[in-house]
């Protein structure tokens, strides 16, 4: 069985809608108006949303950015994935990273990149299925 996924980049007014998806990534995120002011501060960086609907619900959304820099020059980087836990294992997260693909060529950019915690072994097999490779560890220091 073959699932339509509706997909839709949502705009400033429509924000609020992936709250509880990403919110699934990003458990400090305590309330919608918090969601959404930090989401308005990086639109301004170029940050955009893309959500998965299902009976014009968001079950899934990824946060993603147009960048250039020295070791990859012009791509997209995705920011934030996450699908709702009763939502998983349905090809949401499959159709936007698909639907990135697109943009990203659309765009001009050669390239896709993603951060992914290292407990995340679902996801980490969905981004190999998907073509994407671990060409080097990320690193962080708190200050």
């Amino acid at each position: 069985m073959t699932i339509e996924h509706t997909l839709a980049e949502l705009d400033d007014a429509d924000t609020a809608l992936a709250y509880d998806a990403l919110r699934a990534l990003r458990p400090h995120l305590t309330s919608v108006e918090e969601f959404v002011e930090v989401v308005r501060l990086q639109r301004k960086e170029g940050y955009r949303i893309v959500a998965s609907f299902v009976d014009g619900a968001v079950v899934a959304a990824a946060g993603f950015r147009h960048m250039t820099n020295l070791y990859a020059g012009p791509h997209l980087y995705i920011d934030d994935l996450s699908t709702l836990p009763a939502a998983r294992q349905q090809g949401h997260a499959g159709a936007l990273l698909k639907w990135v693909d697109e943009e990203a060529r659309r765009l001009g950019c050669p390239s896709v990149h993603l951060d992914s915690g290292t407990p995340r072994h679902d996801a980490h097999r969905l981004y190999l299925s998907s073509g994407y490779v671990i060409p080097a560890f990320h690193f962080s220091k708190r200050l």
